[in-house]
């Protein structure tokens, strides 16, 4: 089996449009975004990221299915 890498670098061209959406779109309330998150407690922020990455996981696959 190959790499694709045309289908990985899409996909890191998309994580890069979304990643910045959230500055381009609501650049003035960015900072008090940042700081909330920055008071959460670590445990905190590992939940939602494993929640972003089981939701990541979730649509991958339903599209590739």
């Amino acid at each position: 089996m190959e790499f694709d890498w045309k289908t990985f670098l899409t996909a890191l061209g998309l994580a890069f449009v979304l990643e910045g959406l959230p500055y381009f779109l609501a650049a003035e309330r960015m900072p008090t975004v940042l700081r909330f998150l920055s008071e959460r407690p670590a445990p905190e922020l590992r939940r939602l990221g494993l929640t972003a990455i089981l939701a990541g996981l979730l649509v991958v696959t339903l599209v590739r299915w």
